[in-house]
């Protein structure tokens, strides 16, 4: 059985890729990538502490954050389309108002 540390640091990793990305990534899309990494990771945590402690309210969690993940991202590519029909660019810098 592999222990709770593996998970608990595998998760942390991803959430500070996911942070990294967020903070020096100038594209929309690669933002929204990594906010989608940051979700997975707290995913992970969530799932693992079920698994633990032998409880399912972790998985209920799991599960109700994955269907808004999925809302966030039909949003947020919906905005970026919007954005590159209006402006050309998906750079977040030159989408500093929100009148097109």
């Amino acid at each position: 059985m592999i222990d709770i540390a593996f998970f608990l640091i595998f998760a942390a990793a991803l959430f500070v890729i996911g942070m990294y990305g967020l903070l020096t990534s100038k594209k929309g899309l690669v933002t929204l990538m990594c906010i989608e990494l940051m979700l997975n990771a707290a995913n992970i945590n969530f799932i693992t502490f079920a698994s633990f402690s032998g409880g399912t309210a972790g998985q209920v969690f799991v599960i109700m954050t994955i269907a808004v993940a999925a809302a966030e991202v039909a949003v947020g590519i919906a905005l970026m389309l919007n954005a590159y029909k209006t402006k050309g660019t998906t750079e977040v810098d030159k989408l500093t108002s929100m009148r097109w």
